[in-house]
């Protein structure tokens, strides 16, 4: 079950299965990705992404998967991957919380979430040689960038699990929080971001995408900057931001 509720222009999705450590099944991420729709059909300026119970999400749903006729392409390549692409491309700035299990396709809901906070309890890594399988969703390319090839492969050989703090420490994500506090970290977070300028949040966004799918060097990042600089300039915030500059009083942001 996927619930969805908007506040003050911020929607907070919420995967509620905890008697299965939110695992998802075909269902389940159609029911996602209609969420991030309504969401963005609402026109909200931030997204927090989260799950209940005991974990964040502990990845697919196998409880009744016969390995022997599993449509493999049919769920990463037919369900997962758009998933996470169009997650990734969502309007506003996204923000997850990260507790408990967060494995499998439950990582790549991370990875394609701009901003993660990170609970002490999360458990992040690759157990799936135990299923004889590999990791999925984006996992190989975020811990080989992040950890090197040496790293990356211990924690697939191995299976151990990284810790929260040790997650943030090498550089997964972006802060760690106790568990009791991780939430309304992520909550305020997400409430500053939907008053401040959107568009010029969306052209950052944009822009840390090229420059890691494209491997921009750095003057061709900078001529990227400079454009998306000179676009900003026609947006009632930009102007707003420089109103409030000039007056010495604080920028009241409308998100255009």
């Amino acid at each position: 079950m996927i619930d969805l509720t908007i506040a003050d222009d911020v929607a907070t999705i919420a995967l509620n299965a905890p008697s299965k450590l939110n695992s998802l099944d075909e269902q389940a991420l159609h029911d996602l990705g209609s969420v991030y729709d309504a969401a963005e059909a609402a026109g909200v300026r931030a997204l927090v992404l989260r799950g209940e119970g005991r974990a964040f999400c502990a990845g697919r749903d196998i409880s009744g998967v016969d390995p022997r006729d599993d449509d493999v392409i049919g769920y990463l390549g037919g369900l997962v991957t758009p998933l996470l692409r169009r997650m990734s491309t969502f309007p506003a700035p996204t923000f997850a919380v990260a507790h408990g299990a967060c494995l499998g396709v439950g990582l790549g809901l991370l990875i394609a979430t701009d901003v993660v906070y990170v609970a002490e309890s999360a458990k992040i890594g690759s157990p799936f040689a135990a299923l004889g399988a590999t990791l999925d969703s984006g996992g190989h390319a975020l811990f080989l960038d992040r950890l090197g090839a040496h790293k990356t492969l211990d924690l697939i050989y191995t299976g151990r699990l990284m810790s929260g703090s040790e997650a943030v420490e090498s550089g997964l994500f972006s802060r760690v929080f106790p568990d009791d506090e991780v939430v309304q970290a992520v909550t305020d977070a997400a409430a500053t971001a939907a008053r401040g300028a959107t568009a010029a949040f969306l052209a950052s966004k944009q822009l840390i995408a090229r420059i890691r799918d494209e491997r921009l060097a750095l003057w061709d990042s900078v001529a990227i900057e400079n454009a998306a600089q000179a676009a900003l300039c026609d947006t009632s915030d930009y102007r707003e931001g420089f109103a409030a500059f000039q007056a010495k009083r604080r920028p009241k942001f409308q998100g255009r």
